[in-house]
Formats: C-alpha cells, sequence, structure tokens
C-alpha cells in the first residue's frame, strides 16, 4: 500500500469517527431528523456544485452508479444515519461508534451467509472476536444503564449500511464520484425532510457549539469522508480498503472521550481492542493470496 492511499485510509477514518462526536452535541439541542435533513441538503447541494466546476454530471452516471445513488441515499444516509441521530439522544457518542464499526464483521459475515463467499479460518475468528468483543461492551453499558432502545437502532443502522455496503460494490468505477456524493445526500434530505414533521417540531436554540457541530458535520464527515471513501476504493480495492475500519472504534471512543468528556470502564477498552483485532483479521482473510515465483 502506497503512502499516499495510507493517508487517505486514515484521513477517512478520522473524519468518520469525528462525526460520532459532533453529532452527539448537534441531537442534545436540535430534533435530529430535522437537523440530518438539513445537513443533507446543504452537503448534497455543495456536493453538486463541487462537481459541476470539477467538469462532471449525473447525465454520465451509469446504471449501477445511479443504483447506487438511491441505495446509498436510502440505506446510508435515510436509515444509518437518521437511526444513529436518534439513538444518540440517549445514548452515548462513544458506544454509537463502537455498534457502527461492527458494519465490516456484518457485511463479511452477510456475505458469508446470503451470497456463498467463502471465508478462510482466519475470517471465521475474527467473525468470533467481533461477537466477543460486542458482547463485553454491551453487557458493561447495559449494565451502567444505557438506554437499549438506542442500541437496538444503532445495530440496525449498521445492518443497514452492511447491506448498502454489499450492493454497491463497483459503484466507484465511471468516474463521477463527487456526482455520487451529492446526489445520494439530496436522496437522504428528501427521504428524512418528508418523515421528519410527522415526528419533530424544529425547537431549536442556536449556540455557537451546535453551529461548529452543525458545519463541521455538513462539511467534513458529510462531504470529505464520502469522497475520500470513494476514491481509495477506486484506489486500492474494497476490501483493501475497508481494512481502515478496524481503527475506528479507537478514534470514536478517544475523540468522544477528549471531546465530550465520556468515561470509559475496563470493560469498554477490552471490546474495543477484541472488535479491532476481530475486524482486521476478517479483512485479512479476504485479501487476495501472494503469489510467488517458482523457484529457479
Amino acid at each position: 500500500m502506497d503512502f499516499k492511499a495510507l493517508a487517505m485510509g486514515l484521513a477517512f477514518v478520522v473524519m468518520w469517527a469525528s462525526a460520532f462526536t459532533t453529532t452527539r452535541m448537534i441531537v442534545t439541542e436540535a430534533p435530529p431528523l430535522m437537523a440530518l435533513s438539513l445537513r443533507f441538503a446543504l452537503s448534497g447541494v455543495i456536493g453538486i456544485l463541487i462537481a459541476w466546476a470539477l467538469g462532471q454530471s449525473w447525465r454520465g452516471l451509469t446504471r449501477p452508479q445511479w443504483r447506487a445513488v438511491i441505495i446509498l441515499g436510502l440505506c446510508q444516509n435515510a436509515l444509518y444515519l437518521g437511526l444513529n441521530w436518534i439513538a444518540m439522544q440517549s445514548i452515548e457518542a462513544s458506544l454509537a461508534s463502537i455498534i457502527a464499526a461492527t458494519m465490516p464483521l456484518l457485511v463479511a459475515f452477510l456475505g458469508w451467509s446470503l451470497m456463498g463467499e467463502r471465508l478462510r479460518r482466519l475470517g471465521y475468528g475474527g467473525l468470533a472476536l467481533g461477537v466477543i468483543g460486542v458482547a463485553i461492551i454491551m453487557g458493561a453499558r447495559l449494565q451502567g444503564g444505557s438506554d437499549p432502545a438506542g442500541i437496538a437502532m444503532c445495530f440496525v443502522a449498521a445492518f443497514a449500511l452492511a447491506v448498502a455496503t454489499l450492493t454497491v460494490r463497483g459503484a466507484s468505477s465511471g468516474g463521477n464520484v463527487m456526482m455520487i456524493v451529492g446526489l445520494q445526500m439530496l436522496v437522504g434530505a428528501v427521504t428524512l425532510g418528508m418523515i421528519a414533521p410527522f415526528f419533530e417540531t424544529w425547537q431549536v436554540t442556536l449556540t455557537p457549539r451546535l453551529v461548529t457541530a452543525f458545519l463541521y458535520t455538513v462539511i467534513v464527515p458529510g462531504i470529505g469522508a464520502t469522497w475520500v471513501w470513494f476514491l481509495l476504493v477506486g484506489r486500492i480495492g474494497a476490501v483493501r480498503a475497508a481494512t481502515f475500519h478496524f481503527l475506528t472504534p479507537f478514534f470514536g471512543v478517544a475523540l468522544a472521550a477528549l471531546l465530550l468528556g465520556e468515561n470509559l470502564g475496563a470493560g469498554d477498552v477490552i471490546g474495543v481492542a477484541i472488535i479491532m483485532v476481530g475486524i482486521l483479521a476478517v479483512q485479512l482473510s479476504k485479501a487476495p493470496a501472494v503469489k510467488r515465483a517458482p523457484p529457479g
């Protein structure tokens, strides 16, 4: 893996993990679905304007790319982020980031159980470690009073993202990456914009923290992380790119502790370490074996 790909992977993980901390700041002061719909609308418009400036057009999108726009807009944005934003009204950002980080494990499990994809022994071991790590963290958090409904919503959200990931493989090929990013944001904005008024009212007191967190979430995780992810997948492939997800629990927990002062117990630290090893094992098990040249 070259240095540029490594830098892109680390940048993606930090941007992706930071979204949980800024989301927690937002949803404690604003209605989550309306705020998220507004975030998607702004991110989508900015993304499309950038795409136009780069010479990209939606007319050049292939059929698989249009399918990716719809599926990502519904599963990644409306379901995954929508459920996470609602859940983080009642659970910690660190816990939400840990659950979200299990997505690569869910992708591997669904690919094996539903699509017949084979895993090596290392992969099965990684899945087992992931389950053990999650069980340790959930046991500690539930005993500590974490909201079971919020935890359940985060797991449903991770499952939705795993389904989307399996469905849109290869969508980054064919160019027009930023246009895809912008359009799928608008799909999420429209979907949540139609749903939110039935459950929420817009009652917000603007504070410097809320405004800063919202603008950061629009620009950095909203556009930057998604764009970098597509570019990374196009550069080194989906399997190798997904390896970086094993760092998400660490950065998610660390940023929540640093910026929000969330407490971490021994069970959290042990569980996060086990999940990280499990995710790495699963991703390494799917990497193609290196062929050696015959002797002589």
